[in-house]
Parts: C-alpha cells; structure tokens; sequence
C-alpha cells in the first residue's frame, strides 16, 4: 500500500521572499502608519485580527487592478519549483500556510500546484475596492491549528513542517519533522529549499528503514 506523506510549507520567507503586507504598504505609502500598528500588536495591546484589519483599513478604497499590479510578476526561491515536483513524485500532499495575503499565495500556488492554501484575503466591494476588512485565517500562533486539522483529515503516515520564522514554531510543533530555514528552533536546520529536499530524502530513507 503506497503510504501519503504531509508536507506544510511556510511561505513568505520560507518559497519567496515577497512579503505581502509590506509590498502593500510600500504601494500605497503607509508604512509609517504600519510600523505603529505593528508595534500595537507585538506590544500585546492589539489581537492579531485587530492588527491584520488595522493595516488593511489604510488601503479601503484602492482598486482590486492596484493591488493585482503589485503580484503581476511573482518571484520564487531557487529550487521551489523542483521540489514541489519531487514531492509530489514521493506521494507527499503539499501545504501553504502563511500569514500572508491570498494575493501573493494564489499567484505562488499557479507555480507550485500545492494541494492546500491557507492564506488570509482582502475583502472588495461590488466596485472592486478595497473595503478595509481582511478575511483572517492565519494569525501569528493558530499555523498548529491548521496542520494539526489537515492530519486529522489525511491521516498521513509523515508530518513535514518547513518554516523560517518564530510564527511556524506551532507547526513545527504538530509536525513529526520540522525544518527551519531561519534560526529558529526545528529539528534540522536548511540554508536553502535544495538542502531541505536534501534533508527529506534522508528522512525517507531513515523511515523506510523502520
């Protein structure tokens, strides 16, 4: 019986080195207003729900075609492509989770082809605009939460969470092998996507063993 293998994957700083909220900010010039909601947040006064729609009020009115513009060209870190293709030949299901915004990951996902995205959304109007509320699915600390519900779903034989930052410590948390791509606590760490395919393929051969 051919076993299924779950793999998450971070995304922003993890597969691009895009970041969603910021590019935003840069677009439409409301960087210093950010900083201070940033600092709300990780001063513990504000929720992460309260933040993500703090940030996306600076923009309500901007058109759908503004923000499309900034995602019109998506750039991936060498070797994402690769593997996701090699996964996919192992049998793993693959899974976007990210605090981002689904601009960017949807255009990310057109590359990859992942099974699942978790993403949070800007909410438009009739008009196409911006209505300065945010659909939020991913917050600093619920990445567990969701890996922990696709495993319940899928029953995969091997949990894979790969991640760069402090936010994806609970996904690596739920996960059976964690791989960080930053500095953060995992159980290997990578200096690149090609040395987590690297890392993987010693994972298959150690459990393969078992």
């Amino acid at each position: 019986m051919e076993r299924m293998m779950l793999i998450a994957f971070d995304l922003e700083g993890t597969l691009t080195d895009m970041v969603s909220w910021e590019l935003l900010h840069k677009k439409f010039e409301t960087c210093g207003l950010a900083k201070k909601n940033a600092e709300l947040f990780f001063s513990g006064r504000i929720s992460y729900e309260e933040w993500a729609k703090l940030d996306a009020s600076l923009w309500k009115g901007r058109r759908r075609e503004e923000v499309e513009e900034v995602f019109k060209e998506v750039s991936l870190k060498d070797y994402a492509e690769e593997l996701f293709r090699w996964l996919k030949e192992k049998g793993f299901k693959t899974a976007i989770i990210t605090g981002g915004l689904m601009c960017l990951a949807k255009k990310v996902a057109e590359k990859l082809n992942p099974d699942y995205v978790y993403a949070n959304e800007l909410v438009f109007n009739e008009k196409g605009e911006i209505t300065g509320d945010v659909i939020v699915r991913v917050t600093f600390d619920n990445k567990g939460e969701i890996l922990e519900r696709l495993k319940r779903e899928l029953n995969p034989t091997l949990t894979v969470a790969v991640g760069d930052w402090k936010n994806d410590l609970p996904m690596f948390e739920v996960a059976d092998i964690s791989i960080s791509l930053g500095e953060d606590h995992a159980d290997y760490l990578a200096k690149d996507l090609r040395e987590v395919k690297k890392i993987l393929k010693e994972v298959l051969l150690e459990t393969e063993k078992l």
